[in-house]
């Protein structure tokens, strides 16, 4: 049974000691290390997540659709400032964290040191932090944000020296979704031991940052067929050039006939389809692009997974569905393997690095 301090339910203020800090509103965000096996960080970069950074410009936007950057940098202080950590109220989801290790405990068991560079592997949703510098560097136009304060890992937290062969921003936005590939990698090799064929794979959301990492994935593990749904033609350019994807489809990820037949017609249906897209509605577009027997994943924080199960059910499909995990033993290493040695993904990366933020708001 892991002590109570190494789930951090001692930094919990809703109920303490009873309540995992995920699903807590509050946490204790002091520097001052309450456990021996405590990690202090000091932050220097957030990566929001797709949906959540989604979420707030949606909501912060003017009325002719464009994003108020003071209003989504104003909205994730208040956030902070009233939980403790970064979690949008409605995704429940956070993103992940640069920062250089401050104070490290002497029962952690991390492995880290004082003054290393790392990347948080686990949610800011249930990492207790506290921003100083009112995110000024920030111009709320973008979810990588540069930004000043402190941050608590737990002993059952997981961090990683940042490489220093890739740039800090490119390490940061993959290790952010290093998730996603090593599942992948393993359901395509699980499902070649037990069916002594390559599987097709379908992606939703080919062109975003986890759904390239999957292609890559699958195609590193063996993979027959790759399809890519995307959702319009400059993201199908993009995954055509990166060489990740025998076909790249353009399709409403949320239309479960269009997203159907576009994928049959590109040789499925898929034996592994693995959701990517950052918007709610696809979860029974991914079950129809799947084949009797095959296996969903849901890699997407904008998941319904009460409409993915009744879904499967209301169209009598017989698939296995599963919950993208963010953590995979040897997910990070894998994650940056493949940017490593795969040029289009690369390529694909680098594009992303976000330009200088501006602050004249």
């Amino acid at each position: 049974m892991p002590s109570p301090s190494s789930l951090g339910l001692h930094r919990v203020l809703d109920r303490p000691g009873g309540m995992l800090p995920q699903a807590a509103h509050r946490l204790d965000a002091r520097p001052e290390l309450m456990a021996d096996d405590e990690v202090r960080i000091d932050v220097e970069v957030l990566h929001l997540d797709a949906a959540s950074f989604r979420q707030l410009n949606a909501s912060h936007a003017d009325s002719k659709g464009r994003s108020r950057g003071a209003d989504v940098r104003q909205a994730v202080l208040d956030i902070v400032a009233e939980r403790g950590k970064m979690q949008n109220p409605v995704t429940g989801s956070g993103g992940m964290l640069i920062g250089r290790v401050a104070e490290v405990g002497p029962a952690s068991t991390l492995g880290l040191s004082a003054g290393q560079q790392v990347a948080t592997l686990v949610s800011l949703s249930l990492t207790p932090l506290c921003l100083t510098d009112g995110l000024q560097g920030w111009d709320g136009r973008g979810a990588t944000v540069p930004a000043a304060g402190h941050a608590i890992l737990f002993g059952r937290s997981i961090a990683a020296a940042l490489p220093p062969d890739l740039p800090a921003d490119v390490a940061l936005m993959v290790m952010d979704v290093c998730g996603a590939p090593a599942l992948v990698d393993r359901l395509v090799g699980q499902h070649r031991a037990r069916s002594g064929r390559t599987p097709t794979v379908c992606v939703l959301g080919g062109a975003g940052k986890s759904g390239m990492l999957s292609l890559a994935a699958a195609g590193r593990a063996g993979a027959g067929r790759r399809i890519a749904v995307v959702r319009d033609e400059g993201e199908a350019d993009q995954v055509s050039v990166s060489g990740e994807a025998e076909r790249v489809v353009v399709a409403d990820a949320r239309d479960p006939v269009q997203v159907s037949v576009a994928v049959t017609e590109a040789g499925g249906p898929a034996d592994l389809t693995v959701v990517c897209v950052d918007a709610p509605g696809c979860e029974q577009p991914a079950i129809l692009a799947t084949a009797d027997g095959g296996t969903v994943v849901y890699f997407s924080m904008a998941t319904t997974f009460s409409a993915a199960a009744l879904g499967a059910e209301g169209v009598a499909a017989d698939v296995t569905m599963l919950i993208g995990n963010g953590y995979a033993p040897g997910h990070a290493e894998l994650a940056l393997e493949l940017v490593r040695t795969r040029a289009g993904v690369r390529a694909a990366f680098d594009a992303r690095v976000p330009t200088t933020q501006t602050t004249d708001l």
